[in-house]
């Protein structure tokens, strides 16, 4: 078992945004992801001029994989890793420097015209890095070894990172950096989301509702995980190949029976823990859509939009959620309004892989999955940005 650990280091005075990873990394990666967005819209349709050497569609790739989730992983893994290890977290200053390496990619990527596309490559890149090299040093000095292994999903980002960077100066586009680095966030939400979203099922029904759990991690798990990477492998090298449909569509099977391993239909009534498995739905949805893609049955934005709208940003905002409120001295249970951000993000979700599967409905579905996209994640940093930038409601007992 590991130690209970206190949150604050006994000589901490800063500012409470600073007291924790999960507070500047959530309250800034949900504000840019809708503000994002809300340039997105009419960049993509030629109303508005962004200073980036990047396509319209590459810069909106690369500030929601690199910007708004590189963000949240971030808030996620500086706040896990101290429950994992029994180390304290990473606070003031060197917090703060992080926070500045991530501000000033944003920046670098948004006016690369200006900066030159080396300059903003070289600031841009060496977010993901540092944040690497600080899970790194705090894994091995808790002696943690079993959750060193998400730093290869965050490595791959990375590296996934550099990739797009040489792409778009080489072609003008990005091809295997998008792939390589959607294929790191899926399988970071299958490692992460078989993590968490079993254990807090778990402890919520032996608590409020008796009877079948969920099933604890096994072998089966185990054969899910390979199959989904040896689908993204596939899919990275080879979107096309009738290997790499068939793989991704019993990736999906396989999911969908991992998911349904986990008893979420009787957590109905904790939104909380229900939200968990409703985003994860779309990580099989995701693998479906995209074999169909490979055999030419569907758009592949279908299945990238189904993994990124649907899992990436459902997971994202039911952990930010619930972090957020447990890390802040707050009852653990998801009001009206923070029901009402999840059902935005939904909605999103819905409309956007519609959007590509209906093309004569896709402008004013586009319009509105980007409206609801902005009302989730802005809807978020409103509710939730007092409780972040203030200190827990029991600090006094030196918690963060």
């Amino acid at each position: 078992m590991m130690n209970a650990v206190p949150r604050l280091r006994p000589n901490y005075a800063g500012p409470a945004l600073l007291s924790y990873g999960f507070r500047p990394f959530f309250l800034l990666g949900a504000t840019y992801a809708a503000l994002a967005m809300l340039v997105w819209l009419p960049f993509f349709h030629g109303e508005l001029t962004v200073a980036t050497v990047f396509a319209p569609s590459d810069w909106h790739v690369h500030e929601m994989l690199f910007g708004y989730l590189a963000a949240i992983i971030t808030g996620f893994l500086l706040t896990a890793v101290p429950n994992w290890t029994g180390r304290l977290p990473l606070q003031g200053l060197p917090l703060l420097m992080l926070v500045a390496a991530w501000a000033a990619g944003r920046i670098a990527v948004t006016l690369s015209a200006w900066l030159g596309e080396v300059a903003a490559a070289a600031i841009d890149l060496s977010f993901l890095f540092l944040v690497a090299a600080a899970v790194a040093r705090e894994s091995i000095a808790g002696r943690n070894w079993r959750n060193l292994k998400v730093l290869l999903p965050l490595v791959v980002l990375g590296g996934a990172n550099v990739v797009f960077h040489v792409e778009a100066h080489a072609s003008g586009h990005a091809d295997y950096g998008i792939r390589l680095a959607i294929a790191a966030v899926v399988m970071l939400i299958m490692l992460i989301g078989g993590r968490v979203i079993p254990s807090f099922t778990r402890n919520w029904l032996v608590r409020e509702s008796p009877g079948r759990l969920p099933v604890p991690f096994a072998q089966f798990d185990a054969v899910a995980l390979a199959v989904g990477a040896a689908a993204l492998a596939l899919w990275i090298v080879g979107p096309a190949a009738r290997l790499t449909a068939l793989v991704m569509l019993a990736a999906g099977a396989l999911h969908a029976i991992r998911l349904a391993r986990w008893a979420g239909e009787r957590t109905l009534r904790d939104r909380l823990v229900l939200v968990l498995h409703v985003g994860y739905i779309f990580i099989p949805l995701g693998f479906c859509l995209m074999g169909s893609a490979a055999l030419g049955l569907l758009p592949p934005s279908a299945g990238l939009h189904a993994w990124m709208t649907g899992a990436a940003g459902m997971m994202t905002l039911a952990v930010m959620t619930r972090a957020s409120l447990g890390h802040t001295g707050h009852a653990l249970q998801a009001s009206r309004l923070t029901q009402a951000l999840y059902a935005a993000v939904l909605a999103a979700a819905i409309t956007r892989v519609t959007a590509t599967v209906v093309p004569g409905w896709s402008n004013l579905l586009l319009h509105l999955a980007g409206v609801a996209w902005i009302a989730a994640f802005g809807g978020f940093a409103v509710l939730y940005g007092p409780m972040l930038l203030r200190p827990r409601v029991n600090a006094r007992a030196g918690i963060a």
